[in-house]
């Protein structure tokens, strides 16, 4: 019992050093960590595979991808409001991870028997990207549902180190096995990550109760409301509004960047499996630059500069990244660029831009959340796409678009900066 209680203390103590937390809070956010560890590990075996399969799939296509994208994601969300209105979220968190193992194993059949290979690329290419919004959408509404404000901003940092040391190993699993193993094979140690995920998600929801506050309600049994009403609340609220229009101009430079990735990298090599390494590569280096920055800074720098300023953080990489690619459109300036946005956003503004939802109703929680996630943000992503074409296709190369990028950053950072005094308003 001694050397228990030995044992428990030494990781208090270790904790200590990394996360402020509160000793009833150990327990669930472990099991946070690792709920998260296992989402973004299995989702980054499957990044990579992504990537190529939208080079195999047709540069060119790519906007027509990012626009199946988009009306996937409209048929889904209503199914998903739907759910969320009548079941429990014991029931629907683990659901929603369950069907997408079962569309993993589809696709490994399809692609292992070689049936229609650039057609199931393209479908992957869709699917993978409906996958990552709707299952990290989930998990942080879970997060923004369980924990406080101030638990948020003292806690989402660390929670979100467990995604990014999960980011860490899926790239680490592809670069060493894309090759040997080949890349189809992948999505079987991507579906049991997943399956690890759902049994985490079922411990948290057991350590829960031990660190809600005591002043909350029990949970109801399902939410309630209509499976529209996502809609209606971003449309009626001005700070859900202001997230959205956040999460619009992030979509907007994201896209325009992973636009000038694609076509960089394509003119680097035409092997699948070097870009495939590449890629990977690129996810393995964001990996170990955020996971620093997670585990001994987020908190800290959330709780002393606000909500706003983690925010703004993003805007500004984005606009000095762009300033230089304007001028040295390289395959060495992309990958440092990727890596440090990414590497920003995970680190910064992504745990700042969850303690924004902390501070909403619970029903807002889960379907305006998830129509900004999914809706705005995809919808954001396929007109940002044939934007993106659109600018090619009357003559302007890659720098120029580069440098009118810039100044929409800069209107993002004002309005981060705006979103973080109304977040602590409420939360006040």
């Amino acid at each position: 019992m001694g050397e228990a209680a030995e044992r428990t203390s030494a990781l208090h103590r270790w904790l200590g050093r990394v996360v402020e937390f509160r000793p009833h809070e150990v327990a669930a956010l472990a099991w946070s960590f690792a709920y998260f560890f296992c989402l973004l590990a299995g989702y980054y075996v499957l990044r990579p595979l992504r990537d190529e399969m939208g080079i195999a799939g047709g540069v060119r296509n790519l906007q027509w991808l990012f626009t199946a994208t988009f009306v996937v994601m409209l048929a889904a969300v209503p199914v998903f409001g739907a759910l969320v209105a009548r079941l429990p979220r014991k029931r629907f968190v683990p659901l929603v991870y369950h069907f997408f193992v079962f569309n993993l194993a589809i696709f490994w059949l399809l692609l292992t028997f070689d049936f229609e290979k650039v057609h199931v690329a393209r479908v992957f290419f869709v699917w993978i990207s409906v996958f990552n919004l709707f299952a990290v959408s989930v998990f942080w509404s879970f997060m923004a549902d369980l924990w406080a404000s101030e638990s948020g901003k003292r806690l989402f940092g660390f929670i979100a180190a467990g995604g990014s040391a999960g980011a860490l190993l899926g790239p680490s699993v592809t670069v060493l096995l894309a090759v040997p193993l080949g890349p189809v094979n992948l999505l079987i140690v991507a579906a049991v990550l997943l399956e690890l995920a759902v049994l985490c998600a079922h411990r948290l929801e057991t350590a829960a109760p031990q660190r809600q506050d005591a002043t909350k309600a029990p949970e109801p049994a399902a939410i309630g409301g209509g499976w529209l009403a996502g809609i209606a609340m971003v449309l009626r609220s001005p700070y859900l509004a202001g997230i959205a229009l956040w999460v619009t101009l992030l979509s907007l430079a994201g896209t325009f960047l992973y636009f000038q990735q694609a076509s960089i990298v394509a003119a680097a090599s035409d092997d699948p499996a070097v870009r495939t390494r590449i890629f990977a590569s690129i996810d393995l280096a964001i990996g170990v630059l955020t996971i620093l920055v997670q585990f001994f800074a987020t908190g800290r720098l959330i709780a002393r500069f606000g909500v706003g300023a983690a925010a703004s953080a993003l805007p500004l990489v984005f606009a000095l990244g762009f300033l230089v690619l304007a001028f040295t459109p390289a395959l060495a300036v992309v990958i440092a660029f990727q890596a440090i946005q990414r590497a920003t956003n995970f680190a910064l503004s992504n745990p700042a831009r969850e303690v924004l939802f902390t501070v909403l109703e619970r029903e807002e929680k889960y379907k305006a959340k998830n129509v900004i996630d999914i809706v705005v943000f995809r919808g954001a992503d396929a007109a940002s796409g044939w934007l993106f074409s659109a600018l090619r296709s009357v003559g302007l190369e890659l720098s120029a678009i580069s440098l009118a990028t810039v100044p929409v950053a800069g209107l993002w950072l004002v309005l981060a900066l705006a979103l973080g005094r109304g977040q602590e308003r409420r939360a006040s």
